[in-house]
């Protein structure tokens, strides 16, 4: 049998652990209501690029990256509340609660000036640290998190998304994780992810694929708000609205032949480009 790609077949080793296995460079940080936070960090260079995961991850998924900037940067990976390593001791799974579990460990470290980065849902969750960041954070860059601004989805739209979730969290989460593939995706590493996001607690999964939908209507507000430097790093399909993203002032850069994981799917590439928009946000 072909072995997969060395990237690939680091990926699957990567993320092959259980949840919630452990990391020997592991701290925590508390958040607000208390929750305790795992995160692991490294380097000493600013500023510091704070890693924040997508909807039903963990920071196992930017493993490459946090390795791939070490040199360049002090980089920090978190497990958000009710992911990972974190504790899960809370009610309300939103993005303002999120939002504080950043927050929390960029306070517990100290750190002066930092670049947020939010794959998918973690977009929205650095909106929300870095209104409590104020003046520590340089600029957000999303990873494929939105592909227009300022047209929120309905109550009625919003509710017809979630009703399978609610029917039938596991099934629906697999069809819905292939979905985010390309059709020549790497076929284990789509297998891995599918398995590894369908297994999330379906209660907190639910509660924040829910709030992470309707920030749509938040987000206008939060980018006039913050007035930080915002650069997109999308998949080229589906096409990205870049009238919408400009006219909220995000920078877009399109990446091509990736799906919604494209730091997993071309991490090199991936990180050429991210380095790109992290120097720019640093100058």
């Amino acid at each position: 049998m072909r072995r997969p790609p060395l990237t690939v077949f680091a990926i699957l080793v990567l993320l092959a652990g259980s949840r919630s296995g452990a990391s020997p460079a592991v701290a925590t940080a508390t958040a607000p209501d208390g929750v305790r936070i795992a995160y692991a960090t490294d380097g000493t260079r600013r500023p510091a690029l704070v890693f924040v995961h997508g909807w039903s991850c963990d920071r196992r998924y930017w493993s490459l990256q946090l390795q791939g900037f070490l040199k360049y940067y002090q980089v920090v990976g978190l497990d958000l509340a009710g992911h990972g390593e974190s504790g899960s001791n809370r009610q309300q799974w939103t993005m303002a609660a999120f939002g504080g579990d950043v927050a929390a460990v960029v306070e517990t470290l100290k750190l002066d000036k930092v670049v947020l980065i939010g794959h998918s849902m973690g977009g929205d969750v650095i909106a929300e640290a870095a209104r409590r960041l104020k003046g520590r954070v340089a600029g957000l860059i999303w990873v494929d998190t939105y592909k227009r601004l300022g047209t929120p989805r309905t109550d009625d739209a919003l509710a017809a998304i979630m009703r399978p979730f609610r029917a039938n969290f596991a099934e629906t989460t697999k069809q819905f994780v292939r979905g985010m593939f390309l059709p020549g995706a790497d076929p284990a590493l789509v297998t891995m992810v599918v398995d590894d996001m369908s297994s999330a607690p379906a209660e907190i999964a639910i509660g924040a694929l829910e709030s992470a939908l309707g920030y749509d209507r938040e987000m206008p507000s939060a980018l006039a708000e913050l007035k930080l430097p915002v650069i997109a790093i999308n998949p080229e399909t589906p096409a990205t609205d870049l009238a919408s993203m400009s006219k909220h002032g995000v920078e877009v850069i399109v990446m091509s032949d990736v799906g919604h994981f494209p730091m997993l799917e071309a991490p090199d590439r991936f990180n050429r480009l991210l380095r790109t928009a992290v120097e720019k946000i640093a100058r």
